[in-house]
């Protein structure tokens, strides 16, 4: 068993080298009554839970790559969301052009080329989207309203056709979810900053 001396000396020891890493750590943490930005996880997380959003599920998923995650500000999570709303509409548009190129009835290609034009509108609407939240949310606001419309008339069409394509109908509804969620980024940074809009 150890003398008392020595045990007295290895916890003042233990002591001091608990202390000094104590104290070096609380020197980086700011100590200011400032208010940090949200870590990006939680603005995902306020986003996809907003009123606007029609699919909370759809909304964390496609939000979960790294550079969404890595996003600090609600303009920037505005931005990275649009431009993957671009890139879906793109996709689909890529899957209608695919589609046009297969025989079908005068009033299917009327009705597949409607949505042609449709998906081209949005993807123009989502990269103007992109840019304008940090200048001009209700611009940009008003620029995601109306990409709604254009896929809805695209959808009756497709309907009234009867053109029955599975990636379509889900191409479709994924713009939607895209639409509702530069709605509610949009509205949002109307409640963050409402004297500036």
């Amino acid at each position: 068993m150890a003398p008392p001396n020595q045990l007295c000396l290895v916890l003042v020891i233990l002591l001091s080298v608990f202390l000094l890493f104590s104290l070096s750590t609380s020197a980086i943490i700011p100590k200011a009554n400032v208010s940090l930005s949200i870590p990006s996880s939680q603005l995902v997380e306020n986003l996809c839970n907003g009123k606007a959003i029609q699919n909370r599920r759809f909304c964390l998923k496609a939000l979960s790559t790294p550079k969404v995650i890595a996003a600090m500000y609600t303009t920037q999570l505005g931005t990275l969301s649009m431009k993957l709303g671009a890139a879906n509409a793109k996709a689909t548009l890529n899957v209608y052009n695919e589609i046009i190129k297969k025989p079908c009835s005068p009033q299917s290609l009327k009705a597949l080329n409607c949505c042609v034009e449709a998906y081209k509108y949005a993807i123009l609407s989502f990269e103007m989207v992109s840019s304008e939240f940090v200048e001009d949310p209700q611009t940009a606001n008003y620029n995601v309203a109306v990409i709604g419309p254009e896929i809805a008339n695209c959808v009756k069409e497709l309907i009234n056709a009867k053109v029955q394509a599975p990636r379509l109908i889900a191409g479709n509804r994924f713009i939607k979810y895209y639409v509702s969620m530069g709605y509610e980024i949009t509205s949002t940074l109307e409640l963050e900053n409402p004297n500036e809009y």
